[in-house]
């Protein structure tokens, strides 16, 4: 597919023109041309009429497939310009779901990426048959206004089947989640914008090989995988990337999948260190909106400024300077990093997660009384695989000192186990041996 595209920038909308190309690139088109505007939105054609004349000469000479906005367009001036233009004309976020039904593979992930192709149509179907009223257009995509109408109704119809359907995959995560809090794991979430590197740093984690390309929304199915924190089991998942102005329609569609983000104790938002400042400030701004949309906010959060191996030291120290200063701006309780996570490192990155999850208020130091000998072993196996086990004084009731989830005090109880919580935690010499061994990294 060849196309052109077209970028109206002005004081409300700062649009990326390496970005735009990325996504036109991502969705495999071939780019013609690009041209530029500076101008608030024209109501009727979004860009001006001098530059839609230009516009018209350039499709007439380069005979593109389509011509593609980077902004947002009504369908009022796709209608327009279609009619102007006698070329498909389609807008950032249409662009943005053809490439989600390219990387669409799992059936949780093509039925989001439809129900938001769905909800991306609805105002489309609903603009051609008020202009089949007025007689205007025939309908839509050559349907008369009868065909239309029938064709909203399906629309509706299909919308509501399909989150049904989320909904029973919703409430099969949620089963899987609450069994895994109740058994003491800690829950991670990777986070940020596309192309940042959190599918190579769930890899990195995790020892893993999943999926990871240097390519717009590689990953669109949540991946969970576990790795060892100093002894501590960790979950860490995979999330969706987001984009600059991501909208409610598409937010909505993936809510099960970012839900994983708002399920989670610890936030690990993910930059490109190697990107200019102000593009790095965008993208962690955008970040920071979606992740306020989903209330999260509140959340421990590791900031962490990946592929410095692309970067000098002192630019990867002065970007890690200027984003500390803009989170603490924010208020967040947040720890900032610099990690390669193609190369593996990820020392700082394990040190901020240690004081993370110690500060986490369902994390903390527990003494757990055993009464028979012969529970001992099964309760000592249960901890070091789950928590943290910070000493063990034997006698006629052995008494274990450890760190742990709030929800593994049930199955310690079953267990035949009491349990009690420290209000100093130990930081005796196991803790400061454990906090030294690499081995569980």
């Amino acid at each position: 597919m060849r196309a052109v595209g077209v970028i109206r920038k002005s004081k409300r909308e700062r649009i990326s023109r390496e970005e735009f190309e990325e996504l036109l690139r991502s969705a495999g088109y071939e780019v013609l041309a690009i041209i530029e505007q500076s101008r608030e939105e024209h109501p009727r054609y979004n860009i001006g009429k001098g530059k839609l004349g230009e516009l018209k000469e350039l499709v007439e000479k380069l005979k593109p497939d389509r011509v593609v906005f980077a902004n947002r367009l009504t369908p009022g001036q796709a209608y327009n310009l279609w009619k102007e233009l006698k070329v498909e004309v389609i807008d950032r976020w249409q662009l943005v779901l053809e490439i989600f039904e390219k990387r669409a593979h799992s059936r949780e992930a093509k039925l989001q990426v439809e129900l938001a192709s769905l909800q991306y149509e609805v105002p489309l179907v609903k603009e051609a048959i008020r202009r089949a009223k007025l007689g205007d257009r025939a309908g839509f995509k050559g349907m008369g206004e009868y065909q239309t109408r029938q064709y909203l109704k399906h629309i509706r119809y299909r919308m509501g089947r399909i989150r049904k359907e989320l909904e029973k995959v919703k409430a099969e995560r949620e089963v899987r989640r609450k069994r895994r809090e109740e058994v003491g794991f800690v829950l991670l979430a990777l986070a940020g914008y596309t192309n940042a590197g959190k599918s190579t740093l769930l890899n990195a984690l995790a020892k893993e090989n999943v999926e990871a390309r240097n390519q717009m929304f590689t990953t669109l199915d949540t991946t969970t995988r576990r790795f060892k924190l100093s002894g501590k089991k960790v979950l860490v998942t995979d999330t969706v990337g987001f984009i600059d102005g991501l909208p409610p329609f598409i937010v909505e569609a993936f809510h099960s999948t970012l839900e994983e983000i708002v399920r989670a104790d610890i936030i690990i938002l993910v930059l490109d260190s190697s990107e200019p400042w102000g593009e790095i400030r965008r993208k962690f701004l955008a970040s920071l909106n979606v992740l306020r949309e989903l209330k999260t906010l509140d959340r421990p959060m590791v900031i962490a400024l990946n592929k410095v191996d692309l970067t000098s030291q002192e630019d990867a120290e002065e970007k890690a300077r200027r984003i500390r200063e803009l989170a603490e701006e924010r208020g967040l309780s947040s720890w900032v990093v610099s990690i390669s996570a193609k190369l593996g490192r990820l020392d700082e990155l394990y040190q901020a997660l240690e004081s993370a999850v110690l500060s986490l208020p369902k994390y903390g130091a527990f003494e757990i009384t055993v009464e028979s000998p012969d529970d001992v072993p099964r309760i000592l196996s249960l901890l070091r695989s789950i928590g943290e086990v910070l000493s063990v004084e034997y006698g006629e009731r052995t008494r274990i000192r450890a760190y742990l989830q709030t929800g593994m005090i049930k199955e310690l109880t079953r267990m035949r186990a009491e349990v009690r919580r420290l209000d100093q935690p130990h930081k005796g010499k196991d803790l400061e041996n454990d906090e030294g061994d690499d081995d569980g990294r």
